[in-house]
């Protein structure tokens, strides 16, 4: 048998160990390259962040309308003080008309005196109750509690004389 000492062993073990060394310079050699070609980021400040993290949408539920209804011109007989009915139409298209120009959730539509029908059978002290407290599906005020109870009850009477 042969020693372990023999320079075959000797001349192996130094083969092996150039062989890893290359290897691990090659590694070495691309990480570097892949490194050079990363971009920095450019530091953020306190603004650049906040536009970021703002929302991306904005939901509106039961507060300011974000879009308003064109206001019809004012004419002679009305300037000066708002007549109920226009008062009434106006709230009816800025707020009321979204499910009830449309019968969304069972609602009844507006100019319809089928659907109104029932309802009016129960009175209208009970109309205006569910309009300014709501009732099953409609939120308190059609969902704009910044309408006063007679603007609410305004609207009511305008829907009702239009299903006439």
């Amino acid at each position: 048998m042969q020693s372990s000492n023999s320079p075959k062993y000797l001349i192996g073990s130094l083969i092996v160990v150039a062989v890893l060394f290359v290897i691990a310079n090659l590694i070495l050699s691309n990480m570097l390259a892949i490194a050079d070609g990363v971009i920095e980021p450019e530091p953020m400040d306190a603004e650049a962040i906040a536009e970021r993290l703002k929302p991306v949408a904005r939901e509106n539920i039961g507060e300011e309308q974000i879009a308003e209804a064109p206001v019809a011109d004012e004419t002679e007989d009305t300037a000066g003080s708002a007549d109920e009915n226009s008062v009434g139409k106006q709230v009816t298209t800025q707020v009321c008309a979204v499910c009830h120009g449309t019968g969304m959730m069972n609602s009844p539509k507006i100019g319809n005196a089928a659907d109104w029908a029932p309802r009016i059978e129960k009175g209208m002290d009970t109309l205006y109750e569910h309009a300014i407290n709501g009732f099953n599906m409609m939120p308190a005020r059609g969902g704009n509690p910044k309408l006063s109870d007679d603007e609410v009850k305004a609207a009511v009477d305008y829907m009702i004389s239009s299903a006439d």
